[in-house]
């Protein structure tokens, strides 16, 4: 007798929230094939995946791992789609190790690191400066001492808003003025967080296209400056995705992953998408993991990336 694979309630609940729209129309189109041993039933699979923005490449795949499975059943296949979407998923979602030990909802581990600085990007409206302000929140809550680093000086804006978040989330920040070298503030803020005692530096960086090679080729020397101003202390540089986008944020990633690698990514709005499926394909096609998704517009709405949690929220719905 087969059992089911319990899920606790929390992590239930908010995988539940993030996926449900994608879920929503996914398990409809689920419930519609026919049975696994039927002819036609693959094509219809690989239609119904590619309607989830899964892409044509990752659907042919997680289909191939389905056929490999020989389903009789569509529990059984059910089942095996979950195993084939659970093998391109990175296992290393979590964020790099942080001073005394944090990793984002874990504790007790590799302690005395030094400050740790994460550096966010993307295209304008993604939701990074968010992102920044919900992370802060998040670590402070943990115990940890961050500094948010307002390095989006095209515009005056920019800076008001990740201050205001800063404010917000009751941590410090650090501010450049308006139109200075943003890599000069980076810079210039890992060494004051380093003078008021900060564990973790947040840097809020420009938004820009990923046509633009100009701002760019900017962007990596940002990228440059912190990794020298660290001097070898643990640093992330993470790439913040519009979830609403889909498919359409693969090519914005792949020409950011060139101007600066990327270690993570950030899925912003991951509540609001229906095209939850292209998270599968854009964390396999670049190789790097998820490390945190965006599940609402609260102060405390982003969790730690789940991926066995987030998959079989889609599925097994």
């Amino acid at each position: 007798m087969r059992r089911t694979r319990a899920r606790s309630s929390t992590t239930a609940s908010v995988w539940d929230r993030v996926s449900a729209r994608t879920r929503s129309a996914l398990a409809a189109s689920l419930r519609s094939l026919k049975p696994p041993l039927a002819p036609g039933y693959y094509e219809e699979l690989e239609e119904v995946l590619i309607g989830a923005d899964l892409g044509p490449t990752m659907a042919t795949r997680l289909v191939a791992g389905v056929r490999k499975q020989a389903p009789r059943t569509r529990e059984e296949a059910a089942a095996a789609l979950v195993a084939a979407a659970l093998s391109v998923m990175s296992k290393q979602s979590r964020l790099l190790p942080l001073p005394a030990g944090e990793r984002v909802g874990e504790r007790g581990e590799n302690e005395g690191l030094g400050l740790t600085v994460i550096l966010f990007y993307g295209i304008n409206g993604a939701g990074k400066t968010t992102t920044v302000g919900k992370l802060a929140y998040r670590l402070k809550q943990q115990g940890l001492k961050p500094m948010v680093v307002a390095a989006d000086t095209f515009r005056a804006a920019g800076i008001e808003q990740m201050t205001a978040w800063a404010r917000r989330a009751g941590v410090d920040h650090f501010e450049g003025r308006s139109g200075a070298d943003p890599a000069s503030v980076v810079f210039d803020g890992i060494n004051a967080a380093r003078s008021r005692g900060s564990d973790v530096v947040l840097v809020d960086t420009a938004g820009r296209l990923q046509t633009q090679r100009n701002l760019l080729e900017e962007l990596a020397k940002v990228g440059r400056v912190a990794t020298k101003a660290l001097d070898g202390a643990p640093y992330e540089s993470l790439l913040v995705i519009d979830a609403v986008l889909g498919l359409t944020s693969l090519v914005q990633a792949r020409e950011f992953n060139r101007a600066i690698p990327v270690t993570g990514l950030v899925l912003a709005k991951l509540d609001s998408s229906a095209k939850g499926g292209a998270v599968i394909a854009i964390e396999s096609e670049l190789g790097v993991p998820v490390k945190l998704a965006g599940v609402g517009e609260g102060i405390d709405d982003l969790a730690p990336f789940e991926p066995e949690a987030f998959i079989r929220s889609m599925f097994e719905a």
